[in-house]
């Protein structure tokens, strides 16, 4: 079984071991979980409704059971409501219909990718679309390029600060993996736009694979990557 977490928020750096512990992160009215999964590394993220109990995640990727003893140790009891996967590469949703079948929570996935997943989609997301945690919400934001429907789910901190989980949209040092010219300027463009001329620079990125970062660390290298193409 996985054992809890012990990384106070103010400890909070953004990196998990493979096949470790969470880190857990203390924000006025979530928490937020982070589990690296699988033998890709990949980040699964647990968010927690601190005044009902209510969570959700992003990305079963793999571990099944890790990620049911990351919600069911979790304090305050929280109950599993919603699964979002950030976009369709098989890595993000190997875990999905067993944490799905076994907790009985919505599955939601963006609208170009849902066909992609192996269960059916109980909704679709686009941008603009808001997904509700308990007494908090969450703001959907499509980056198109890594896959046509991944998506980014943004949480604003009433108390100040973004946070942002992008999948394999953007990581530290550059944006996910495209597959042709296309589809990096469409990425791209959906960074710019959406994400860094939206955004301030304290915003936090959870990315889909290895440690976090910010977007004031990232934004003084967008012409560089726009420059080397990748």
């Amino acid at each position: 079984m996985t054992e809890p977490a012990t990384t106070s928020s103010d400890a909070y750096q953004g990196h998990v071991a493979p096949q470790g512990a969470p880190a857990r992160r203390e924000l006025t009215d979530i928490t937020i979980a982070k589990l690296s999964v699988g033998p890709m590394d990949n980040n699964a993220y647990l968010l927690v409704c601190k005044h009902t109990g209510d969570a959700l995640l992003i990305d079963a990727a793999n571990d099944a059971q890790r990620i049911l003893d990351l919600v069911s140790q979790s304090p305050g009891n929280p109950k599993l409501g919603s699964i979002i996967t950030t976009h369709s590469h098989y890595d993000h949703w190997q875990a999905l219909a067993e944490v799905a079948q076994s907790s009985g929570a919505t599955v939601l996935a963006g609208k170009a990718d849902a066909a992609g997943l192996p269960i059916p989609v109980d909704g679709e997301l686009e941008t603009g679309d808001s997904v509700d945690l308990g007494d908090c919400r969450l703001e959907i934001i499509g980056l198109r390029g890594h896959t046509p429907g991944s998506v980014a789910v943004l949480y604003r901190d009433p108390a100040g600060g973004s946070h942002l989980f992008t999948g394999d949209s953007l990581f530290p040092g550059g944006p996910g993996k495209t597959t042709s010219p296309e589809n990096f300027s469409s990425l791209m463009d959906d960074l710019e736009a959406r994400i860094f001329a939206a955004l301030p620079d304290d915003t936090w990125v959870y990315p889909g694979h290895g440690d976090d970062t910010t977007l004031g660390a990232e934004r003084p290298h967008l012409g560089q990557w726009r420059e080397r193409g990748w």
